[in-house]
């Protein structure tokens, strides 16, 4: 048998060592989402059912691979107690998405996952499930997002379709976020009890249309004075309430570099 010196038997094993790294780095590119999957939660502090889904959806905000959002409504502020975060503006997307998804009635808790796919918010297996789907058609169906803010403006860049034959519209909505606020429910279903929200949608705003090709916007940071948000998100969505294309997080916008 041949002895190999120890230069030769070194770079023996840079070589497979490099090959071996190369795989495992062809396998993470495979299976690592490549945008965040969107998850919207429809809640609100007057629905007894929907603890469980805050809670889980507050270990899902913690996680990169997913941009999981709070959105409560006002429908169940009839019971007694007047959600201290609820919007019309929430509400009426839910509603929007019932009529898109052919639902006869909206409920709460309720997940959206990427605009397409309606689950109980609180079944946690199912959520994960969801998650995986829509990880693995990003990697097919992925428009890059990208946000940077300045002391001027949000500027908000979208790639172009990676199907050069798709020009469907699609919606670019700006989401303005509360990364977490803790309230003491005093009335209906839930009273009594001290539940914390995590991003939770206060404001919401189509703010241009994708048409396949890289688009470019630029929104003053006037607009957005007076907004109780500590983060924003895009999204890129066929049709404004269909399939989700697109999607990006600013965390702490505020917190904008000195150009």
């Amino acid at each position: 048998m041949p002895v190999l010196r120890t230069s030769t038997l070194g770079l023996l094993l840079a070589v497979l060592s490099q090959t071996a790294w190369a795989k495992h780095a062809d396998i993470v590119h495979k299976t690592a989402p490549s945008r965040p999957v969107l998850l919207e939660l429809f809640t609100s502090q007057g629905c007894s059912s929907c603890p469980p889904a805050d809670n889980l959806l507050g270990k899902l905000a913690k996680r990169s691979d997913v941009i999981a959002m709070s959105l409560p409504v006002t429908y169940w502020d009839m019971l007694g107690w007047k959600d201290t975060l609820a919007s019309e503006a929430n509400t009426k997307r839910q509603k929007a998405y019932a009529a898109t998804m052919g639902h006869g009635a909206v409920y709460t808790p309720q997940i959206i996952v990427d605009g397409v796919t309606d689950i109980v918010g609180s079944r946690e297996a199912a959520v994960q499930a969801a998650i995986d789907a829509g990880a693995r058609e990003s990697e097919v169906i992925d428009v890059p997002v990208s946000l940077h803010e300045t002391k001027q403006e949000l500027q908000i860049g979208i790639g172009a379709s990676p199907d050069k034959s798709v020009k469907t519209p699609a919606t670019v909505w700006l989401f303005h976020l509360r990364g977490q606020a803790t309230v003491a429910i005093g009335g209906g279903e839930n009273d009594g009890r001290t539940m914390t929200y995590h991003n939770i949608v206060g404001d919401l705003k189509a703010v241009g249309q994708w048409k396949g090709d890289a688009l470019s916007i630029a929104l003053p940071r006037s607009e957005m004075e007076g907004l109780p948000h500590d983060a924003v998100a895009v999204v890129v969505q066929h049709g404004g309430y269909g399939h989700v294309v697109g999607s990006a997080m600013l965390s702490h916008p505020d917190f904008a570099p000195v150009e």
